[in-house]
Parts: C-alpha cells; structure tokens; sequence
C-alpha cells in the first residue's frame, strides 16, 4: 500500500483570483463600470458625442463656400474667408455667390477647381436661380428640400441642432454653478440664513416667467444672451433644493467634524470634504436639465420669442411646419432630430443615476 502523501493550504498572500479581483476600487471606477454596464446608456453617450462632433464641424461638413479654390494659379480658401467675385471673373466687389452660374463656369474651366463640402449649402443660403417655389420638395440638389424661406433643410437642421445644443450647454452650467452656490451656503450654514432664503426663493418662484419673457422680448432685441440671461434666473431654483438637502446630510458626519477640529475654515470644508459629497444630484440631473433648456428653446422660437431672425433654430422649423402642412419634409426630420435628442439625452440621464446609486451592486 502507499502512503497518501501529506497536504497543506498555504496562507493567502495576494488578492483573491476571479471577478472580485477585477473589480474598480475608486468610487469613480466603479461609477463609471455601473455606467457602462448600461449598454443603453453607454451607446447613447456615443452617439451623442458623435453628433456633437458632427455639429461641431457644421462649417466645413454643409456650406455653401468650397473649401478649397484653385483659379488662375492662385490658391484660396473660401470657407474661411470668401474673397469678392472679382477674384473669379466676377464684375462685381461684393462676396462671391457660389450658385451664380457664371462663376461656375470660370471654375469649369481647364485648370480651375473647387473642392467642395459634402452639403453644399449653408443655413443662410439661398439659391436665387432654382426654378421650383419654396418649400421645395427633397430632390438631388437639396437632399431634405428646402423651408418656407428657401434654405436648405440639412443645412438648418445641422446648424440648428449646434445652436440648440450649445444654448443647453451655457444654461445648464450657469443654472447648475448658481443653484449649487445657493445650495451649498443654505444647507451648510443653516438657521436663519436658511429660512430666510428658502421664503425669498419661494418668492422668486411664484413670478410668471413667461410673461416676464414676452415683456422683455417687447422691449428688446430677441437674442440668445438674453434668452440665456432670463432663463438662468429661474432655472436653479430645483437644483438647489437637492444640494441644500445633501449639504444639511453631509454637514454633520463624523469627517466633517474632524476637519474642524483640525482648524480648517468653512470655505476648505465646503469645497474640499462636503461638496465632492453632494454633487451626486447634480451630475445625474445635468442630461435631464440639458432637454429641459433644449425645449425651452425651441417653446420660445415656436412663439416667436427666441432667436432673431435668420439664425437656425429648431423651433423656427417646427413654426414653419406648422404653417406648411404640406410640406412634410419640414416638419417629419425636425422632429426626428428633437426626439432623438432628446431621448438619447434621457437615456444617458438614466445611467447616470444608475452609476451613482450606490446600492447599485
């Protein structure tokens, strides 16, 4: 017979083996591996990056200038800087029209050229020699057809969406910054200082803000600096409710107490220890706030009460769709374009709450 040779288990030395070794250990890491388990999520930040990009480089992707020009053995770049027609054969000192026939036909010429973008018209182009009244229907020269004004839909459409998304962008961080200030000194000081701005708050609230709009736009030039001023003075009030809430939580925990024994002023602990505490609200309401200003702006460019004339909105479509009923190659992608905005604005939102819940496993 053998003998059973002897066995042991070695003391463990290392980190165990497996999936828990592979886990994120930051708080951030493991927010950031909740928010890509969320492949919804995930994928819709993506695409909504890549539309960012997109409307990003809306100049030199749709507009009506070439963006290289070679004439006459000289090299130009017209959609940076478009020289007048005399520069092409032109008789006159004015900007060059791209569409004008007769300087097509210079460029046509052996030795000329221009490079072109992908669309070939602008969100403030204008074809003067197209024969079909506007709205034009979808055709080879406009691939969307045109609006009631005669631009092209790809063109408003995209610079449109870039106007929309950076309009969300400025107002979600001058509401978030102003909400976040008023929560912060609120709930960390407390006491009077709180009741007293919480019945001044519930004051400011109570006025109409959309009649407050439309005396305003009465008095002066609609324009987007003064949409983003008027909006920002109402859009923190619901923000700053949650970070006074998480500021009152947070104030009395044990490291909040340390750090003043140890001597550190109200201004360090508010922005070193209570703050990175309190931003959870904040981050995963910014998606939500983002649709909430890109309707807002598209509600006050639908009544007439947004951007000034000329400069693409999506509102302006949605107006003219509404006047065109016809003419559904207006109103059909202009929808198309908010929705998927908006719902790939939601679905980030919803990651975003899931990453920082920290039930979540």
């Amino acid at each position: 017979m053998s003998a059973l040779a002897p066995t042991h288990t070695p003391l463990a030395t290392s980190a165990p083996a497996g999936p828990l070794a592979t886990l994120p250990r930051s708080p951030n890491q493991r927010a950031w591996a909740r928010f890509k388990r969320n492949r919804l999520g995930y994928v819709s930040l993506w695409i909504f990056g890549a539309l960012l990009v997109l409307s990003a480089l809306a100049d030199v992707i749709s507009n009506d200038r070439p963006l290289v020009a070679y004439y006459d053995g000289a090299w130009s770049f017209p959609v940076f800087h478009n020289p007048p027609e005399t520069r092409y054969g032109g008789d006159f000192r004015t900007p060059t029209d791209w569409t004008d026939p007769l300087i097509q036909d210079h460029f046509a010429q052996p030795g000329n050229w221009a490079l072109y973008t992908f669309n070939r018209h602008s969100a403030t182009s204008l074809d003067y020699f197209s024969k079909q009244p506007d709205p034009a229907p979808p055709s080879a020269s406009s691939w969307l057809g045109t609006d009631a004004v005669g631009h092209d839909m790809v063109a408003r459409l995209l610079y449109g969406f870039r106007v929309s998304i950076l309009f969300a962008f400025a107002l979600t961080f001058v509401g978030t910054s102003i909400g976040v200030a008023l929560g912060a000194v609120q709930g960390f000081f407390g006491g009077r200082l709180d009741l007293t701005a919480q019945r001044l708050i519930e004051i400011w609230s109570s006025v109409p803000e959309l009649y407050l709009l439309i005396i305003f736009a009465s008095i002066f030039q609609p324009s987007l600096l003064l949409l983003l001023v008027l909006l920002s003075l109402f859009g923190w009030i619901g923000l700053s409710d949650y970070v006074r809430a998480e500021f009152l939580r947070n104030r009395s925990l044990e490291f909040v107490k340390a750090a003043r024994a140890l001597g550190l002023s109200n201004l360090q602990i508010i922005w070193r220890h209570v703050l990175p505490n309190s931003l959870t609200p904040v981050i995963t309401f910014l998606p939500f706030r983002m649709s909430g200003a890109i309707l807002s702006l598209v509600a006050l460019d639908f009544l007439g009460l947004g951007v000034p004339a000329g400069v693409p909105s999506l509102g302006e479509l949605v107006r003219q769709g509404k006047s065109n009923l016809d003419a559904w190659w207006i109103i059909f992608p202009t929808f198309a374009v908010l929705v998927t905005t908006l719902l790939l604005l939601t679905f980030i939102g919803d990651a975003l709450r899931d990453a920082f819940d920290t039930r979540k496993s």
